[in-house]
């Protein structure tokens, strides 16, 4: 059975996985801090406030606040995305908050990702990789993952993407899909299980999906 491997950039974090049928419900709160060790120029909290003025006039409807088009944290996030150009910039963060007013994220609760994990599409490891990095994997006879959403909404957060065991017929369609992901592309990686298993994990932290 073919899985994804979502391996993201290293983390401040403390946390708990979801549940899934391999894993037992946790009923702790769990919290995810992004740090980024990106270099900024001198001038990054001009180009953050010339992006957030922009933003205000050019797109007055975006809601502001923690993910809206005053957080200036969030600026700066994509302004390393798309080195430090603001049109470029503003052009991405309006998809990107746009899109989290659309799909209602701040609505988001425990209990509808919990419906979501236990449909068995995806689940979060208990453990880090050797690296350091959180491990989301996805069933890929399940969901096929969306790294478009990634490329245009969580700019940088994604370390790494593994295709275990992926069928042959599969390497085609990424062949198309490719292109569009840009950059981001050189990220994913289509490898065995037995080099996830060798390269990713210790021998006591390795998925059971991998076992």
């Amino acid at each position: 059975m073919s899985h994804s491997l979502r391996l993201r950039p290293s983390l401040a974090h403390n946390f708990t996985p979801v549940s899934t049928r391999h894993h037992k419900p946790s009923t702790k709160a769990f919290k995810l801090s992004i740090r980024s060790c990106s270099a900024a120029p001198e001038n990054a909290s001009k180009l953050v406030a010339e992006v957030k003025t922009k933003l205000e006039n050019q797109h007055s409807n975006l809601p502001v606040g923690k993910y809206g088009r005053d957080d200036e944290e969030m600026i700066l996030w994509f302004l390393k995305d798309r080195k430090f150009s603001v049109e470029e910039t503003v052009s991405k963060l309006t998809k990107a908050i746009s899109w989290r007013k659309d799909f209602r994220v701040s609505e988001l609760s425990e209990e509808s990702v919990k419906r979501v994990a236990e449909t068995g599409k995806a689940y979060l490891h208990n453990y880090l990789d050797v690296h350091g990095r959180p491990v989301l994997i996805v069933e890929g006879s399940k969901h096929f993952p969306g790294l478009d959403a990634f490329y245009c909404y969580y700019p940088r957060r994604l370390g790494q993407v593994l295709f275990v065991d992926a069928p042959f017929i599969f390497k085609p369609f990424w062949q198309l899909v490719k292109p569009l992901l840009k950059s981001y592309a050189s990220l994913v990686r289509f490898c065995s299980a037995k080099e996830v298993k060798e390269e990713y994990f210790a021998a006591d932290t390795i998925p059971a999906s991998f076992k």
